[in-house]
């Protein structure tokens, strides 16, 4: 039923549009177009999905095409051959490329993840978990040179334990057979993101016995990224996309874990409403997500410091945080 107060704003719109042609056409003005490429999909990313969800990013004009990398690689790739406009990718394909004979460089803009997401999950649940239990055994890894396997190394150094010689770690599985790996009996222990830590947990096929991201520390985990050609032709999309973002990051510091897991329900048809959303409360508890797209530069420093003790950058070849981060536009965002 129609309200009074719903036939006057009816009324009001209307007569707007007549009176104001020029905002009407403005309004219609077709969205820009950005193709968007994340590493992979996993609810340490909800931010980005509210902001979908929600249709702030509609209400700035943009239209998303969104493609999953599967790979800090991938998608790197897609931003250097110009496949993909803006990227969610670790900071350390920026450092990567940073150091490389690419003319082409990335540079990142708009913080999303304060930590690693990722869950070290077990076969069985121990009375009290201590890391010297991964001793000997083997362990499901990530991608060699990729912020999981990174972190979740520094992890094992800061409990005593050698990730090259303590454990058996098998990093050569690909990001959409981990979770089938697992289910078929690879590894005593595994490290999984969100949610499939908590479906696993959910389904009685492992215990999540700590958060990587808890033990290591916060550090810039992901970060929205562009190349510098294209932050530099398209400053105004740019702003607006870190507005969006900022804008998401408010709404998921503030609500339940059970209405995030309502707004990111698109992005996870297969996973259980329960499992997703004690993922949302875990993260939240946790303090996953970043309440603001800013990135500070003790946050790129530490995360350096952890591809240094992993031996994937020489402390001589550290780059300057000015070269890896354009702080501009999460400085303006509203």
């Amino acid at each position: 039923m129609l309200h009074r107060r719903d036939i006057l704003r009816t009324g009001f719109s209307a007569l707007a549009a007549v009176a104001s042609p020029a905002v009407t056409r403005a309004q219609t003005k077709p969205p820009t177009r950005v193709r968007y490429n994340e590493v992979v999909r996993s609810l340490l990313y909800a931010p980005f999905y509210v902001a979908m969800t929600n249709g702030y990013f509609k209400d700035a004009g943009l239209d998303i095409d969104l493609a999953t990398g599967n790979g800090g690689d991938k998608t790197m790739a897609a931003l250097l051959s110009g496949s993909a406009d803006i990227g969610l990718i670790g900071p350390e394909t920026t450092i990567y490329v940073a150091n490389s004979d690419s003319s082409t460089k990335a540079r990142i803009f708009c913080g999303l993840t304060a930590t690693d997401g990722f869950m070290l999950v077990g076969r069985t649940k121990p009375e009290k978990f201590e890391w010297s239990m991964l001793k000997g055994q083997d362990v499901l890894g990530f991608r060699p040179g990729s912020t999981p396997i990174l972190f979740f190394e520094e992890a094992m150094r800061m409990n005593g334990i050698d990730p090259q010689a303590d454990v058996k770690l098998a990093n050569n599985i690909a990001v959409p057979a981990r979770v089938g790996a697992w289910l078929a009996g690879q590894g005593q222990f595994g490290i999984f993101i969100e949610p499939d830590a908590s479906q696993l947990e959910l389904d009685g096929k492992g215990f999540v016995l700590a958060s990587i991201g808890a033990t290591v520390g916060f550090a810039d985990y992901t970060a929205f990224m562009a190349t510098d050609k294209y932050l530099n032709d398209n400053a105004a999309i740019v702003q607006t996309w870190t507005d969006a973002i900022y804008r998401a990051q408010k709404w998921t510091a503030s609500a339940s874990a059970a209405d995030i897991a309502q707004a990111v329900a698109p992005f996870f048809p297969a996973v259980s409403p329960q499992a997703v959303t004690n993922a949302a409360a875990r993260y939240q508890k946790l303090k996953i997500w970043k309440s603001s797209p800013v990135i500070e530069p003790a946050a790129i420093s530490k995360f350096e410091d952890i591809l240094v003790h992993g031996h994937v950058l020489d402390a001589d070849k550290r780059v300057k945080f000015e070269d890896l981060v354009r702080t501009e536009f999460a400085s303006k965002a509203i």
